[in-house]
């Protein structure tokens, strides 16, 4: 039967297919954000059946897959990833499905490792033809392990695909809070007006978590939080807290922006702090030596005419007091606070991306009473309160965003390579990683320098 929308998953029996994809892409179906007409084909070298590999899924995750959906849109292909021939077999099986203007999205849910073999055969056995716009690959971080390396894996993609074929999958872009930053920041005169240096004193981007590398180390040894959290994740929020208005609400009109930004970016050298938590040496898969950080922080200045001199201080770490995530804008004092003599606090703008979404603004009002004392209310703004039934997971975003061609929410080429850039900067800027028992102790140490 032919179909509107083809969606292939390379890595289908891993953790990211079961937690994510599939929970993703059922919802979508169920709610028909995308259509009824549509295949999903999992590849993996197991020798299941559909039924079966639904049922090795379903013991893989705690999350209770919709059976009757995937058995309805899901089939599982066999393939031996190294064998080329296995890619020209799988391509005359999708055939037969085609439509002239079919969609075809083909997910890479695998490890960097063995991105450049699957990219070239996929290539080679015309699963994707060069500039075919219906034909995409979609990808996760990590872009490289550093500067060098993303070049080569972009460089190997572009030698197959057009940059229009390809979406780099960033997951912290599609929580409802990121998308929402830009429309709090332009679509509101009160803060659009005083989202400058003129009116902000400082910016904090900070994510913590309160667990440690969990079942991660190999892949966490040979990143760390540096690599893992703040070249990717924090970095594009920063980017999308300090650029200045796109020309157009479009992708690379936005993404222009956000390249300025990253561009601009100096740092603070005496600010930086790597940090280790105590017991990370003890972990399974982990070298008794090694010194990868689980805790990142430093100051870092963008250099545009919007937000120059204003301190933009990052965080991020694990074994941390508690799992929260946050943006925090803390405003300068009016000329009458400090003329008065007034008791009272600067203004403070609070986005909340975990663990629930919102928006806070922090603001000075009389107390009720007959005497004149001030106190600080908050007015705020909580994303769950505001929709009706679920909100949206990150993925259900990213994969109708795939499937519509909109690219605002993916990752371009050149933010990738100047937040590599960046990171090296970063790196040369401290050459010890402190051990830390808990957030206090690792705090106390900042707060020193």
């Amino acid at each position: 039967m032919k179909k509107d929308l083809i969606i292939v998953i390379f890595g289908s029996t891993g953790d990211l297919t079961a937690r994510k994809l599939l929970p993703a892409i059922t919802s979508l179906y169920k709610t028909k954000n995308i259509t009824q007409n549509v295949q999903v084909i999992a590849l993996g070298r197991r020798d299941f059946d559909t039924k079966a590999y639904l049922e090795y899924i379903q013991k893989h995750t705690t999350k209770k897959l919709d059976m009757v959906t995937l058995n309805k849109i899901l089939t599982y292909y066999e393939i031996q990833i190294t064998e080329s021939q296995d890619y020209v077999n799988l391509q005359k099986f999708i055939e037969p499905m085609l439509k002239p203007d079919t969609k075809e999205i083909y997910y890479m849910a695998i490890g960097p490792e063995i991105l450049k073999s699957v990219s070239k055969n996929v290539s080679q056995s015309k699963l994707i033809e060069y500039k075919n716009p219906n034909q995409v690959l979609v990808f996760e971080k990590p872009f490289g392990h550093d500067l060098d390396s993303a070049m080569a894996v972009n460089d190997m993609l572009w030698n197959y695909f057009d940059e229009s074929q390809i979406f780099r999958i960033d997951h912290y872009l599609g929580k409802e809070v990121i998308q929402n930053l830009m429309t709090v920041r332009f679509a509101n005169r009160i803060l659009k007006d005083t989202w400058d240096s003129k009116s902000i004193q400082s910016v904090k981007i900070h994510v913590k978590e309160e667990e440690g590398i969990l079942s991660r180390a190999g892949y966490y040894d040979t990143s760390g939080a540096l690599k893992d959290m703040v070249q990717s994740h924090l970095l594009q929020i920063l980017s999308l807290v300090a650029m200045d208005a796109p020309k157009k609400y479009q992708s690379d009109y936005i993404k222009d922006e956000k390249v300025k930004v990253l561009r601009s970016l100096e740092i603070d050298q005496e600010s930086v702090v790597f940090g280790q938590y105590k017991g990370y040496l003890d972990e399974e898969n982990i070298p008794s030596d090694s010194n990868t950080e689980t805790f990142v922080y430093f100051k870092t200045y963008v250099n545009t005419p919007r937000f120059r001199g204003i301190p933009f201080e990052i965080l991020t770490g694990k074994k941390l007091a508690k799992k929260e995530s946050y943006i925090e804008i803390l405003y300068y004092p009016t000329d009458e606070q400090e003329n008065w003599h007034l008791d009272i606090l600067p203004n403070k703008l609070t986005i909340h991306i975990q663990p629930n979404d919102g928006v806070a603004l922090n603001i000075n009002s009389k107390k009720p009473g007959l005497k004149e004392n001030l106190e600080e209310v908050t007015l705020s703004f909580n994303t769950s309160e505001s929709v009706e039934g679920n909100i949206p997971e990150a993925y259900e975003k990213l994969i109708l965003d795939i499937v519509t061609g909109h690219k605002t929410l993916f990752t371009r080429w050149d933010e990738i390579d100047a937040s590599w850039h960046f990171i090296d900067q970063i790196k040369k800027c401290t050459n010890c990683v402190i051990v830390y028992e808990d957030e206090k102790e690792i705090m106390s140490h900042i707060h020193k320098k």
